[in-house]
């Protein structure tokens, strides 16, 4: 059967690990070809080979997003391999939790170089490209945050409503382009990227008891409400905001 992908070339940034692995990973298997970019070398070549044991296309293409020399430079490699670029997947993000007093302007700034202005870095080289081609479909990771106030995330909560209003833009924008730009909206997930910020399995656990399913996301939740988004299935979906979020947000 042919996947939901197929023959489309894609590429995900902060694909080295959880969200962005488990997307690669899904957009491998639905047909896609998958560049791989991330400034973690290690973690983007052990994706690239995952997808490559399961028979598909995948290449790692190092980059910062925060800087505009490397996200350029990734895409037209991207464009340059795969032969164009139907779908972008904005995925790449720190997170830091404090709340303003506590936050330092270097801080702040980091947060939103890289979940904020890597979005927009993204965007803005890949969406001549799809211009060129006709349409295509761009998919951010925003946040819960963007939705709701989360405690002790000023920058995070802040960048990631950044993520949300530069999507509704730019669907405005490029929609006559037919460039689709929506965005996913995860509420905390078993990712290495939160386990680093110091939730362990007891602390996720007393997380999943406050959302109504009573769990948290795992990566592959987050990577299936991206694949729809990408796949011509959400073809009169442009500026959305859609939250993967056991119900958090509608308690």
């Amino acid at each position: 059967m042919a996947g939901r992908l197929d023959g489309k070339a894609t590429a995900i940034t902060g694909a080295a690990s959880g969200i962005g692995r488990a997307t690669a990973l899904l957009f491998a298997r639905e047909g896609a070809a998958v560049a791989v970019l991330d400034c973690n070398e290690e973690g983007g070549r052990e994706t690239v080979a995952r997808v490559e044991k399961e028979g598909g296309r995948a290449v790692f293409l190092a980059c910062d997003v925060s800087r505009e020399e490397d996200i350029e430079s990734a895409l037209a490699a991207t464009i340059e391999q795969f032969g164009g670029l139907n779908v972008l997947v904005n995925n790449a993000g720190i997170v830091l939790m404090a709340n303003a007093t506590n936050t330092t302007v270097e801080q702040w700034d980091r947060v939103h170089a890289i979940n904020l202005r890597g979005v927009f870095l993204g965007c803005k080289h890949a969406i001549p490209q799809m211009q060129k081609q006709g349409g295509g479909a761009i998919v951010n990771t925003a946040s819960i945050g963007a939705l709701v106030a989360v405690p002790v995330h000023a920058a995070y909560d802040t960048a990631k409503a950044g993520v949300l209003g530069l999507t509704r833009q730019l669907a405005v924008d490029h929609g006559p382009d037919n460039i689709r730009v929506n965005c996913v909206c995860p509420t905390a997930t078993d990712t290495p990227l939160v386990r680093g910020a110091g939730a362990n399995d007891e602390a996720l656990a007393a997380l999943a008891r406050m959302h109504p399913l009573r769990r948290v996301a795992q990566p592959e939740d987050i990577a299936h409400a991206i694949l729809f988004l990408a796949s011509d299935e959400a073809s009169c979906v442009t500026g959305v905001a859609l939250p993967v979020d056991a119900g958090w947000t509608c308690q």
